[in-house]
């Protein structure tokens, strides 16, 4: 195996490419070489590095010094400064994110939290994420070898259950749970598929997990499949995420030229492959049998349930299916154990959750925090506060499938049951920062449209339900809306919720009923007073 003295990796999610990444990385490769240190150092595209205030990112190790923005007439300075004359790049540096060490700013939190976290993003921006290597030289591969070597597969699926795990695409069920009836079901093959539709809008987590640290879910897989008794299994990726399914290819060959994929497994008697399904560019098939369908060569369109996926799933066999950040956790839980795991977080919501922030706050990107911060702590510690003359006013979670929180729960901890107890929901990940200037009308509007283009069409509650409330929002956007018109929308929320075939439908009620629990008064403005507080929509007459 070839050492490196140094690693030099640079951002590339699409922003950092927007931004001239390809470039950067391109004259970094040039310099090196023109300084002779091209067996000395190895230069790598890295994915999305988790902030977007200085992008290009370059991160060098093993100093860890982190350089942003950089341009491409930076670079000379940079690789001379630090990987010829061994001294950081004066100037060039990225501001420090700083973080408090601890935090607790709320008495209804039992304890402090570590400002920050990271279990799923441990290697992301660390590694390079097309060398199997330097996976194996952070600790990559080790719970597998754990796995297969010392546990049983009921041992394995007694930690999951005991580390409290739970589902991370926003649903929050039991992983351990999940695992045990597809292990229990009967079936002469069974599968494991890895969600990795990542459709929701603003929500890019699973993306940045994939291209940073693919061979994490591989890893996770074949635990998983050892333990349910799987012996194949599929990641359905988005069809836009053409780095990650490149990275995922290419990790995947790697393992099996390692032995970790394939035949007999570290000499276990246990079999596993995994294979790379593209996504079909549809909202729905982010829904678990939707997906299935997908994969199956149908349409993507939801079946009805039960059966469920764990009795049967992907050819009518017993399938186990979980979104890419719950499997991420998988490895370092193997490895660390139950106990280990359920330190961090909260109590009924153990570990970390990875979020995306978007929106009116000073710095977007991506954060990985234990479970049971606040939205508060959120925006002033990673978003830097909300931009300047800006006030909070509610934040939607979870992309468009999300609750709308008001500014009132904002020192609600963030987990499955503080949020459930206030009858809103965290979702999968996507926060959407907004200021006094947002208009829930029209927000809701733009969430229904979403809805409404995305359904299916297979079910009338939702395929009826979207285009009825897209249209009633409509109209009390332009001024002509009637009291009634809310009687209606809260009517076809809950039957939304109520009937419809699958998630999609269930969730597209949300935002409506949220803004009528949090925001009636402003919604009653439109209609009573012919009034956009926020001045945004049609009657206001900006547009």
């Amino acid at each position: 195996m070839k050492t490196y003295r140094s690693l030099v990796l640079v951002s590339s999610d699409a922003r950092s490419l927007e931004l001239g990444a390809q470039q950067v990385f391109q004259r970094i490769q040039q310099e090196v070489n023109r300084l002779g240190l091209d067996e000395e150092v190895s230069v790598s595209m890295v994915g999305d590095v988790g902030r977007h205030d200085a992008i290009p990112m370059v991160i060098v190790y093993p100093e860890a010094a982190i350089y942003g923005p950089v341009k491409v007439e930076d670079v000379p300075f940079l690789v001379e400064e630090h990987l010829y004359k061994g001294r950081i790049a004066a100037g060039l540096q990225a501001s420090q994110r700083e973080l408090s060490g601890r935090i607790a700013w709320i008495s209804a939190r039992k304890g402090t939290l570590p400002a920050e976290k990271r279990v799923v993003l441990e290697r992301a921006g660390v590694i390079d994420p097309d060398n199997i290597e330097d996976y194996i030289l952070h600790d990559g591969y080790q719970a597998l070898g754990k796995t297969l070597s010392e546990l049983k597969p009921e041992d394995v699926m007694d930690i999951i259950k005991k580390s409290g795990l739970r589902g991370r695409g926003g649903a929050g069920f039991p992983t351990g749970m999940k695992w045990s009836f597809v292990a229990k079901a009967p079936g002469k093959q069974k599968y494991v598929v890895c969600n990795a539709d990542e459709s929701e809008p603003g929500t890019f987590k699973d993306r940045l997990i994939i291209e940073g640290d693919p061979h994490s879910i591989l890893e996770a897989m074949i635990i998983a499949g050892y333990a349910v008794g799987a012996t194949e299994g599929y990641i359905y990726v988005r069809g836009e995420y053409a780095l990650a399914q490149t990275r995922l290819r290419n990790a995947i060959q790697q393992a099996k030229e390692f032995g970790f994929l394939g035949k007999n497994i570290f000499d276990s008697g246990f079999d596993f492959d995994i294979h790379i399904h593209s996504g079909a560019g549809a909202y729905i098939c982010g829904e678990e049998t939707a997906l299935l369908e997908s994969i199956e060569g149908k349409r993507g369109e939801p079946r009805i349930r039960p059966p469920y996926p764990t009795t049967s799933g992907l050819w009518g066999m017993p399938t186990l299916v979980n979104n890419v950040e719950t499997l991420a956790n998988v490895p370092a839980i193997i490895q660390h154990g139950a106990e280990w795991y359920r330190s961090i977080g909260t109590p009924s919501s153990p570990g970390t959750k990875v979020y995306t922030i978007l929106g009116n706050v000073n710095v977007t990107g991506l954060i990985e925090v234990p479970m049971g911060i606040t939205l508060r702590e959120v925006i002033a510690i990673y978003g830097k506060g909300m931009k300047a003359g800006s006030t909070f006013k509610l934040a939607q979670t979870g992309g468009s499938s999300g609750s709308v929180i008001p500014a009132s729960l904002q020192d609600t901890p963030m987990d499955f049951d503080s949020f459930a107890k206030t009858g809103v929901a965290l979702g999968s990940g996507a926060l959407l920062i907004c200021d006094e200037e947002t208009c829930v009308v029209d927000l809701a509007k733009v969430l229904l449209q979403f809805f409404r283009v995305e359904s299916c069409g297979k079910c009338n509650p939702c395929r009826i339900g979207t285009e009825r409330s897209y249209t009633i929002l409509d109209s009390i956007s332009q001024g002509t809306g009637t009291l009634k018109d809310l009687e209606d929308l809260q009517m076809l929320s809950d039957k939304m919720t109520t009937l419809s075939n699958c998630g999609l439908g269930q969730t597209a009620g949300t935002p409506l009923r949220d803004v009528m629990n949090y925001f009636r008064a402003e919604v009653e403005a439109h209609i009573r007073l012919k009034v956009c507080p926020a001045g945004v929509c049609p009657m206001s007459g900006r547009h």
